[in-house]
């Protein structure tokens, strides 16, 4: 979808932005962009709908150089969300949503029932919130506005520039969660900029971390946690990430000790199994033979969520899905194993 070649930005001043920068972002993957203040992830954000022209490099999107696409063409099909949220004071939350869709000429009805059901969608009641100025919404939700707002001509990407980095822990929080939920139902191409190294692995497919204008790492959140290819990798994540925002991808037990698949689970007449289909979806559980029906837990839940389910429950052990694929499972055991793994004692006072 998205794919930077040997990009270089060197500012009138001598500044080198980027160096020799090569990314690659798949369609319908969220890709948060991380590093240092001056790092270079903000330039690199602008340079996908031409706010920064490369100095050297080129840059695609489906497989076609940006400089070849009509710059209005490029730019309508790209939707923004900024700190700023910029929504128009003096318009409705329906009017400041159907901006874009009026301005591509889309009939009247079709950008009002774009604009309830994109309300519906973040949880906002259309026939509350449509007729309503921006000043009388909470910042959290002038955020979700401005969200939808960029997802309101449905275009193919969506960039974010720290987007709730204002807000107060609890709304960004909620907003974080928002967005993990939606991208899932609409699975766009976006690339998030961000400065929270927990924002950006609770968020991200992928993470790019950033050091003075080149790629450090680019990986799955887990990856960079399980194998940080640098001292500097290991120091940012270990600085900045408290074990409880871990995702329990992680922590699961991947051995496979208690995982059978459905032909094997035919023969089984005691024990308690986890059971999969041959490509690895999750079928469900047999207890001495019996059929279980478990909980389950998607796989980028933070621990401190996991652990507030697993107290709520009489479940002992729950598969941790990823979409129907089992990845691991998860018990209490496997909490404390890694919460002691993260965990020193100084002078005899525990450490995190």
């Amino acid at each position: 979808m998205i794919e930077f070649k040997d990009v270089k930005k060197i500012y009138p001043d001598g500044t080198e932005a980027l160096k020799d920068f090569s990314l690659t972002v798949n369609d319908g993957e969220l890709v948060t962009l991380i590093g240092p203040s001056g790092c270079g992830k903000t330039t690199t954000m602008k340079m996908i709908n031409r706010l920064i022209e490369p100095t050297a490099g080129l840059i695609y999107i489906n497989d076609k150089n940006i400089k070849d696409y009509n710059i209005h063409e490029l730019r309508w099909n790209i939707g923004y969300v900024l700190q700023e949220i910029a929504l128009f004071p003096h318009m409705t939350i329906e009017e400041n949503i159907a901006v874009v869709p009026e301005m591509k000429k889309w009939k009247r009805k079709k950008i009002y029932d774009r604009s309830l059901e994109l309300l519906d969608m973040v949880g906002l009641d259309p026939s509350t919130f449509k007729g309503r100025m921006p000043s009388e919404l909470s910042g959290g939700e002038q955020q979700r506005i401005g969200v939808i707002r960029a997802l309101a001509a449905d275009p193919d990407i969506i960039l974010m520039d720290e987007p709730f980095s204002a807000l107060d822990p609890i709304s960004r929080e909620q907003l974080q969660s928002d967005i993990r939920d939606l991208q899932r139902k609409i699975k766009k191409t976006i690339v998030f900029v961000t400065h929270d190294m927990d924002e950006a692995m609770a968020l991200g497919d992928k993470v790019c971390l950033m050091r003075e204008g080149r790629i450090v790492q680019v990986d799955p959140p887990q990856e960079l946690i399980l194998n940080p290819r640098t001292e500097f990798v290991k120091d940012f994540i270990g600085e900045r990430k408290s074990p409880w925002q871990t995702a329990i991808d992680v922590i699961a037990d991947q051995t496979g000790d208690r995982v059978i698949t459905e032909q094997q689970a035919k023969t089984v007449m005691r024990g308690f199994y986890i059971v999969t289909a041959q490509n690895g979806d999750y079928v469900g559980a047999i207890d001495d033979g019996a059929k279980k029906t478990l909980q389950t837990l998607e796989n980028d839940l933070v621990l401190y969520k996991a652990t507030e389910i697993l107290q709520q429950s009489t479940q002992n052990i729950f598969p941790v899905l990823k979409g129907k694929k089992l990845v691991g499972i998860l018990t209490y055991k496997n909490i404390v194993d890694f919460l002691k793994s993260h965990t020193r004692i100084d002078n005899g006072v525990l450490q995190e």
